[in-house]
């Protein structure tokens, strides 16, 4: 999720009946902890991919930084174990609330480096930054009723999670029916959509992407890819470290490759942002006639 919404979740779980600036402080600190992976941005978009949504967003960096938080407040009212259970309550929200987008998430690092994704939201949700505002005006304006008001909100959300997960299923079914020839690889959420899903399957020597309708039971192809591509400028784009970055990230990756003013150029997609705009989530490898690296980029 985007750092708005994590910082809202914090609030949220405040007005539960954690009170003072030092429990709000707390919450809103790590609510937004798990994201200091963004600072690895600095080295290059292709390494935010890489390293974002891992360590710091695993269990074990949650268990060690409430601890951290628990013994550096340990001498305040509430002591140790109530500022390391505010600072869990927090972090671990944070990882709950990334695990249901597509992006996928690393929670077992270094346990293991599987990634972990719910394909339930998009990253930005437009519906759950509304949510928990709302709840927040209606705390600011109903102040003795905070904790029902914020209680009704972390329903509402998981409410809103289950639904989701239920027309996950049935768009599920839906493309099985619909595409029986081919094999459903992904479904996942369209920006701010409820009933349209983005899908990938694969059959018949092709690979298909696009948009199934379930409330008006359509299937929207957005295109259509040759599978099992065998060129050698494919395999000497792995050489580079914009492309081992990617597909350490990338759950369906895909490579094109053309020919550009006497430089063989690969470009990788990830399928499952096909549908943005421009070439979001892409890295572009150029090479001369020898097969060497000339140039490599990432566009996030």
């Amino acid at each position: 999720m985007d750092p708005v919404t994590h910082a809202l979740s914090a609030a949220v779980l405040r007005n539960l009946g954690f009170s003072g600036r030092i429990a709000l402080g707390v919450l809103l600190v790590s609510a937004l902890a798990p994201d200091v992976d963004y600072a690895s941005r600095l080295f290059g978009a292709d390494v935010l991919l890489r390293y974002h949504r891992g360590l710091t967003h695993s269990i074990t960096a949650l268990l060690v930084f409430s601890t951290a938080v628990g013994f550096l407040l340990r001498r305040q009212k509430g002591g140790f174990a109530y500022y390391g259970f505010l600072a869990a309550l927090g972090y671990g929200l944070h990882i709950l609330l990334d695990l249901t987008n597509q992006y996928g998430t690393r929670a077992l690092v270094p346990l293991s480096n599987q990634s972990f994704a719910m394909d339930l939201t998009f990253i930005v949700d437009p519906y759950i930054i509304a949510g928990f505002a709302l709840s927040i005006i209606a705390v600011w304006l109903k102040r003795e009723r905070a904790r029902r008001i914020a209680a009704i909100t972390m329903l509402l959300l998981a409410l809103y999670m289950g639904g989701k997960h239920y027309f996950h299923e049935r768009t599920e079914e839906f493309l099985r029916e619909t595409m029986s020839e081919y094999s459903i690889k992904r479904v996942s959420p369209l920006p701010g959509g409820f009933m349209r899903w983005w899908f990938i399957a694969e059959g018949g020597g092709e690979i298909k992407v696009g948009i199934a309708d379930i409330f008006a039971k359509q299937v929207y192809l957005h295109a259509s890819y040759p599978a099992g591509q065998d060129d050698p400028a494919i395999e000497r784009s792995r050489q580079s470290r914009v492309v081992r970055n990617f597909l350490y990230f990338s759950k369906h990756p895909y490579a094109q490759v053309n020919d550009e003013g006497g430089l063989k150029m690969v470009k990788w997609i990830e399928l499952s942002y096909a549908y943005l705009p421009g070439d979001h989530f892409t890295a572009l490898v150029a090479m001369d006639a020898d097969g060497a690296v000339v140039s490599s980029s990432f566009k996030y």
